[in-house]
């Protein structure tokens, strides 16, 4: 029995492929998605073997207004042509090219691999797939951004270990958020760097055996530059494994927001309220509004964390150069970077539609003793070394605990109790915005600072004065 027409290295086996074995092998269901790149880097290497006069100018030609006739043929089809037998995108596209070009279509793998071909295929999607995370990072930063100006003066409280700690604006709080997903957005730009190298040309490992100028190829193609060594460039997915880390590092901080959103919004808390477009409700419980939608960008997490650890194992045994392992990196990017759109335009659509409770806020950030702080440093301004000013204001808040009032509540007679160095000047400092306008070294939370931060980060994203 020989082996079927499907296949592309048929020539050294007797037989074909045990079903089982195809059942694991063949990619063309998931690699379909890289049909687009595919094509167009068929376009690029026909080119490319016409100037190293590999194949005649007609040849090229004809070879070309195939293959764009072959994108119009696939236009956004999420389909793949299984009923073709192809093993995978690649043999897929060789196949329609000698339909309809005869032995001519089988001339346009001459000195390519598929190993360099899936390389650049793979690293063609994933710098567009870089570029559509960075916009929606873009977008989800504008709404934190937008946030902060509509709340530009609403105190909120601040949390450490999920205690209350000090008093902050709320305004403050989203650009907190902001910054990290900026930084989101600076790592995928990194790793995108990184990707923009073309490892065609490298054949199978070796390198092509013809005169193909690389670097006018990797040029055509968008990229800064060929890959530098034909082995590596096989075997690289540090493309892909920085992406993915990228990826669920952002992951991470939805997660934190969702979790953060998923707390406020509780009864307990009472601070936010979120839209009803992101939220659904019980099915027995007709009063429960669920923040579903912050649940998921928090169990979207672990999925694309998963991910990035598991493709990471296979990376880790693989000797040089090119290993049908690799073939498990585009179910992993593609996946995580599906995940990771729809959490980023999801948690824009949170953001945007949050109600926060400004009486509820304000209390909040007033409440449990979060005054204490400018206490104590009240009392440094007075000569009070700050050890022993932490050790005063802890029994007066201790005073207020048993007393079941705030610190600003106790008379000046019972501060001076414990810290006699109390004037009557102190009242001033225990205000909830005296302790905010305190708080005006760069990157404090300060009124004045915040607004200033706001305008910076507008120009960081290019709009706004």
């Amino acid at each position: 029995m020989t082996t079927p027409s499907h296949s592309l290295w048929g020539g050294r086996f007797a037989s074909g492929p045990d079903a089982v074995f195809r059942a694991i092998n063949d990619s063309l269901a998931f690699d379909w998605r890289l049909v687009r790149q595919d094509i167009t880097g068929s376009k690029a290497w026909a080119r490319a073997l016409g100037r190293a006069d590999v194949l005649g100018q007609d040849e090229v030609g004809r070879l070309e207004r195939a293959l764009t006739d072959l994108e119009e043929e696939v236009g956004q089809s999420l389909d793949p042509p299984f009923e073709s037998g192809a093993e995978d995108v690649h043999t897929w596209v060789e196949q329609r090219l000698v339909g309809m070009l005869g032995p001519l279509g089988k001339k346009l793998h001459t000195g390519r691999s598929r190993n360099d071909q899936v390389a650049t295929d793979l690293r063609l999607w994933a710098r567009e797939a870089i570029d559509e995370r960075r916009a929606e990072l873009l977008t989800l930063q504008r709404a934190f951004v937008d946030l902060a100006e509509r709340e530009l003066d609403t105190p909120f409280p601040g949390y450490t270990h999920l205690q209350r700690a000090q008093p902050v604006l709320l305004s403050h709080w989203a650009l907190a958020h902001a910054e990290s997903f900026h930084r989101d957005a600076a790592r995928f730009s990194d790793a995108r760097r990184r990707a923009n190298l073309c490892p065609l040309g490298s054949a199978a490992l070796a390198g092509t055996a013809y005169p193909i100028d690389r670097a006018a190829l990797a040029r055509e193609l968008g990229f800064e530059g060929p890959t530098s060594n034909s082995m590596d460039a096989v075997a690289d997915r540090d493309f892909v494994a920085e992406t993915l880390s990228a990826a669920a590092l952002c992951a991470v901080h939805l997660s934190r927001l969702g979790e953060e959103l998923i707390l406020y919004s509780s009864a307990e808390f009472g601070l936010v309220e979120m839209d009803d477009a992101v939220t659904s409700g019980s099915s027995i419980m007709p009063q429960k509004k669920n923040p579903d939608g912050c649940e998921l960008l928090r169990g979207k997490a672990g999925r694309i964390i998963g991910t990035q650890a598991g493709f990471l194992s296979t990376l880790k045994g693989l000797p040089f150069a090119y290993n049908k392992d690799l073939q498990e990196d585009k179910e992993a990017i593609f996946d995580a970077m599906d995940q990771l759109s729809l959490c980023l335009t999801l948690a824009e659509r949170v953001v945007a539609g949050c109600r926060f409770a400004r009486d509820r806020c304000m209390a909040a950030a007033a409440g449990g003793h979060a005054n204490a702080t400018e206490l104590a440093d009240y009392l440094v301004e007075k000569g009070v070394p700050f050890r022993d000013a932490h050790e005063q204001t802890g029994r007066i808040v201790r005073e207020a605990i048993a007393l079941r009032c705030g610190i600003e509540d106790l008379r000046i007679d019972d501060l001076r109790r414990y810290a006699p160095a109390a004037g009557e000047d102190v009242y001033a400092r225990l205000t909830l915005s005296a302790a905010l306008d305190k708080r005006s070294v760069q990157g404090g939370t300060s009124p004045a600072t915040v607004r200033l931060a706001v305008r910076e980060f507008k120009q960081r994203l290019g709009y706004g004065p």
